[in-house]
């Protein structure tokens, strides 16, 4: 029988390793964590939202996991209270904001890709998330752009533009999901959760992005953590038990 292991705790990415792409957790996937936090403290850190993050994992989503991050940790609860938050309205300003925006807007205005649709920017508290389809397509839409972009490199050549154009607003670039990327200041990478995990001496990271320019490559590579890439959540739960269930 596994027994608790304290100073350890099991942070997960969710699109790509806990659910499918924009895709429910399963009853599965539930079942199986639940089981996990009886051996190590659990928690989440994604670059959607809250609301968003909800929608995927679940109205319970606070009492499943013992730490959530939002955006990256810049919203960040744990026991279901909130300890923290940033914005990224108060670092950049209205000014510097509205300058990326209007260039941006401009750019994927520009943009000759099969389908556009609508919501290309969505601002959030502590990052702006860039899509150049619009993050109203379908999800059909969203597959279908997913592919045209491995071949084209929509979004990476866009990211080389907007980098260069914006370097002294000294920004991070980085694609996750299927159809957008996030930008945010620099250190505001999924790192910036682990201010909240000090008191871990063991963090195991999993995540499906975690080569360069991937949404999950800076935690996946820091000093702090045990990075673990993995390819479906059928391959988060066999990589855990191996781990944390037959020791």
């Amino acid at each position: 029988m596994a027994v608790m292991k304290p100073g350890v705790i099991a942070l997960f990415d969710v699109d790509g390793t806990l659910t499918a792409p924009r895709k429910d957790v399963t009853p599965q996937m539930l079942g199986f964590m639940r089981e996990l936090r009886k051996v190590v403290t659990v928690g989440i850190v994604g670059g959607s939202n809250l609301s968003k993050i909800t929608e995927q994992l679940g109205k319970t989503v606070m009492g499943d996991y013992d730490y959530v991050f939002s955006e990256n940790g810049l919203v960040a609860h744990k026991d279901g209270k909130l300890i923290g938050t940033q914005s990224l309205k108060s670092h950049l300003g209205d000014d510097k904001i509205k300058e990326f925006i209007n260039f941006t807007l401009h750019y994927i205005a520009d943009l000759d890709i099969p389908i556009k649709r609508g919501t290309f920017i969505e601002f959030r508290s502590g990052m702006i998330n860039v899509s150049p389809i619009g993050r109203n397509c379908s999800q059909e839409e969203r597959d279908e752009f997913e592919r045209y972009d491995k071949v084209h490199n929509v979004r990476p050549k866009m990211i080389s533009i907007l980098r260069e154009k914006f370097a002294h607003f000294n920004l991070t670039f980085s694609i996750g999901g299927q159809i957008s990327f996030d930008v945010f200041p620099q250190g505001w990478d999924k790192t910036y959760c682990l201010r909240y995990l000090e008191e871990f001496q063991e963090i195991h990271f999993f995540g499906d992005k975690t080569y360069e320019g991937g949404n999950d490559h800076e935690i996946y590579e820091s000093e702090r953590t045990v990075g673990h890439t993995v390819t479906s959540p059928e391959d988060t739960v066999e990589q855990c038990k191996a781990l944390f269930f037959s020791r």
